[in-house]
């Protein structure tokens, strides 16, 4: 359980630190005999600032209610 709201408050903190991530999608268009063409491109997804917040919130709360 704590390391569950350890997790979850680092990657609260991570969303509002940066609002979001990127990441590079390939597909491999076509392949004509040793040649193979294909095409990357950069997307980003944002992540809500209250998405951040709650995620901070709840692993706070979690890791400072936790059992010991």
């Amino acid at each position: 359980m704590r390391m569950m709201a350890i997790v979850m408050l680092a990657a609260g903190i991570l969303a509002l630190a940066y609002g979001g991530f990127s990441y590079t999608k390939q597909t491999h268009e076509a392949k004509v005999g040793p040649l193979e063409f294909s095409l990357s491109e950069n997307r980003r997804f944002n992540v809500p600032i209250w998405a951040g917040v709650a995620l901070a919130v709840v692993g706070g709360g979690l890791l400072l209610s936790g059992k010991k």
